[in-house]
C-alpha cells in the first residue's frame, strides 16, 4: 500500500502542476465554453492556474518525504474534495456544465476517499514497529 500511496501522490502532484500551467498559459482557452468570457475571467483563470501549480507542488513535496506524511495527504485530499463539493454546488445552482466538468467532479469526489484510506500507509508500519519494540523492552 505504501508504494500505491507514493505513486498516486506523485501522479496527483504532476497532474496538478500540468493542469495549472495549462491554465496559466492558455487562460480562457483552457476552460471549455469560456473562450469569450472576457479579461476578468481570463485573469482569474490564470491566477487560479498558478495556485493549482502550487497545490501540485505541495503534493510533490509530500511524495518526496520519507515517510509520506499522512497529515499532509489528508489535508491535500480534503482540499481536492472541497473543490468537488464546490462543483456540486455550482451544478445545483446553475445546472449542468460542460461534460468534462462532470468528469472532473467525479474524480474530485472519488479520489479523496482513496487518499484518506491510504494516507498513513507508510507511517503505519513505522509506528507499529516502534510500538512493538517499546512493548518488548
Amino acid at each position: 500500500m505504501a508504494n500505491v500511496l507514493r505513486v498516486l501522490t506523485r501522479v496527483m502532484g504532476w497532474a496538478c502542476v500540468a493542469i495549472g500551467l495549462y491554465h496559466v498559459l492558455l487562460g480562457n482557452a483552457a476552460i471549455p465554453g469560456a473562450g469569450s468570457a472576457g479579461p476578468t475571467i481570463d485573469s482569474w483563470g490564470r491566477f487560479m492556474g498558478a495556485s493549482f501549480v502550487g497545490y501540485g507542488l505541495a503534493w510533490l513535496w509530500a511524495a518526496r518525504q520519507r515517510p509520506v506524511p499522512a497529515r499532509a495527504v489528508r489535508w491535500l485530499a480534503g482540499i481536492f474534495l472541497l473543490g468537488g463539493v464546490g462543483r456540486l454546488l455550482s451544478l445545483a445552482e446553475h445546472g449542468r456544465p460542460h461534460w468534462f466538468q462532470i468528469v472532473l467532479t467525479v474524480l474530485e469526489l472519488a479520489l479523496p476517499p482513496v487518499f484518506f484510506w491510504l494516507a498513513d500507509a507508510e507511517e503505519r508500519p513505522r509506528r507499529g514497529g516502534t510500538e512493538a519494540a517499546a512493548a518488548g523492552r
